[in-house]
């Protein structure tokens, strides 16, 4: 069983900064790819980072890069993000997501399916 709790969360203004966390807990050591994601009603969950577990290599969605940072740290079985400049249209619900195979395997490490294990969410809110 894997458990993945996130926090963090919260109502910023344009321009602001937020650091998500997520805890693991249980089967995890045969983790290989970490991975944020996001999701407004009524459209698709949408990736915004990764990390790999193995070699930290990191990706991100377009409109992340340069503002975003993800990281983790194994000691503490804990992935973070951390958001600057936030905009409105980063408003959304972040998840955390864990896979086992590598993020740069079949399907990319933005693929919905290659991810079996998910946290409930954490709300982000982002206003003008």
């Amino acid at each position: 069983q894997v458990q993945l709790v996130e926090s963090g969360g919260g109502s910023v203004q344009a321009g602001g900064s937020l650091r998500l966390s997520c805890a693991a807990s249980g089967d995890i050591y045969a983790r290989k790819c970490m991975a944020w994601f996001r999701q407004v009603p009524g459209k698709e969950r949408e990736g915004v980072a990764a990390i790999d577990s193995g070699d930290f290599s990191m990706s991100f969605v377009n409109s992340a890069k340069d503002r975003f940072t993800i990281s983790q740290d194994n000691a503490k079985n804990t992935m973070y993000l951390q958001m600057h400049s936030l905009k409105p249209e980063d408003t959304a619900m972040y998840y955390c997501a864990l896979r086992l195979s590598r993020c740069s395997a079949g399907g990319g490490w933005n693929s919905l399916p290659s991810y079996k294990h998910w946290g409930q969410g954490t709300q982000v809110t982002v206003s003008s």
